[in-house]
């Protein structure tokens, strides 16, 4: 059994509603215990945008969100958790058009507007009869919350994720949803990351898709737990058209700065909450590059710290070796003047000027590294762009997760 993450949330979000949608889960046998199949059904069509996994290998449920998303818009968003359907080849995208056609039939709407993921062991086919019973005797269950839909798209998650915030627009409450999943195979451009954001108000599909590629890049795209890039990451944004008198939101409109701020927010709160479920983590590390010329170096070198077991592993043996971080910049890629780098761990200046700074108390920094929540910022001195991004330690825990994961 996998222990709790130390970040789980003592009081977590459960009575979580927004209009127009019903939310239904059950097991259906992917699992052997806990819901594993998630079905949410919209009153009206629901206009959606997304970003989706850039592995080279997507599972089946990928390659069809990709091809209906330019259309935008959503009846049925489908979930199953437990089996990936990645790497199935033609059988996997057979399942994958049984259930859409069956739930196109159930619903009576067209079949581009199913959405579909899945998440679990790659290679593994996904026997669609399961969803296909489920979803025919829909109308006998009973409606769930939105805890309920985030608990049943866990796979080693320790914690259901999930987020609101509720804003009012010219005296009208709008609510804003998400939930999500996600532990190992953390790594930016999606990786073993489902996430699935609602808002009570209705934007234009192209203010959708500006939302949610910007605010990604910020968010779901500057975390990482393991450097491992997955199959089947999708995160959806779907705009709720629950009143027909509501006028349509644009990039125009005087409260989309808000409406977009707000939805940043949330995936905010959100992917962090994926980094603090990280696999057998004890650590939550920012990392702060400042000073870069450009984004793509501060990328770059950002993640070649968050990724470098050595680093994380020093992390996690509470050891200010601040010489593997050095090591980590050196190897990004990115040429870097060694005179001009600044580096600190929290408050503590650790080197400049080329070596470590003469006021240097490692025994000091060694107190601050026993803290759960640890910052390493890096200045570069060579510009004046600066990026973010959360990553976790790396304990023998992981070893353990990921040795016994089909087992």
């Amino acid at each position: 059994m996998i222990s709790k993450s130390p970040f789980s949330p003592n009081n977590t979000l459960k009575i979580v509603k927004i209009k127009g949608i019903n939310i239904y889960t059950s097991n259906v046998g992917f699992k052997k215990r806990n819901d594993d199949l998630l079905i949410v059904l919209f009153k009206n069509l629901a206009t959606v945008s997304g970003v989706l996994t850039k592995s080279s290998i997507p599972a089946a449920p990928v390659k069809w969100c990709r091809k209906i998303l330019n259309y935008g818009k959503c009846k049925v968003l489908i979930v199953n958790s437990g089996v990936a359907n990645a790497y199935t080849g033609a059988k996997g995208d057979k399942s994958v058009a049984k259930v859409v056609s069956c739930a196109a039939k159930k619903f009576e709407c067209k079949a581009k507007e199913i959405y579909f993921s899945s998440t679990g062991v790659i290679g593994e086919y996904l026997k669609y009869s399961k969803i296909n019973n489920e979803v025919e005797r829909l109308n006998d269950k009973k409606e769930k919350l939105f805890i309920n839909a985030a608990r049943a798209i866990m796979t080693t998650d320790t914690f259901p994720k999930i987020a609101k915030r509720r804003i009012k627009l010219n005296n009208r409450i709008i609510d804003i949803c998400g939930i999500a999943k996600g532990s190992g195979m953390i790594k930016p451009n999606m990786a073993t990351m489902l996430a699935y954001i609602f808002i009570d108000a209705k934007v234009k599909k192209n203010a959708l898709d500006e939302i949610i590629s910007e605010s990604a890049e910020d968010t779901f795209n500057s975390i990482t737990v393991d450097g491992e890039t997955s199959t089947n990451d999708s995160v959806l944004l779907f705009s709720l058209d629950n009143n027909q008198n509501n006028k349509t939101i644009t990039k125009n409109h005087i409260n989309y700065k808000r409406i977009k701020h707000n939805i940043r927010l949330i995936m905010e709160d959100l992917c962090k909450q994926i980094v603090m479920d990280g696999e057998g983590i004890s650590k939550f590390v920012t990392i702060n590059i400042r000073s870069a010329k450009n984004i793509l170096q501060a990328k770059n070198i950002a993640f070649a710290i968050g990724n470098s077991p050595l680093v994380k592993t020093a992390i996690a043996g509470e050891d200010p070796n601040w010489g593997r971080v050095v090591a980590a910049i050196g190897k990004s890629g990115e040429k870097i003047s060694a005179d001009k780098l600044k580096i600190k761990f929290g408050k503590f200046e650790i080197c400049k000027n080329g070596c470590v700074v003469k006021n240097y108390n490692e025994k000091k920094v060694k107190l601050y590294m026993r803290k759960n929540k640890i910052e390493i910022s890096v200045d570069l001195g060579v510009g004046k762009i600066s990026k973010k991004i959360w990553t976790t330690d790396l304990t023998k825990k992981y070893i353990d997760i990921n040795a016994d994961y089909r087992s």
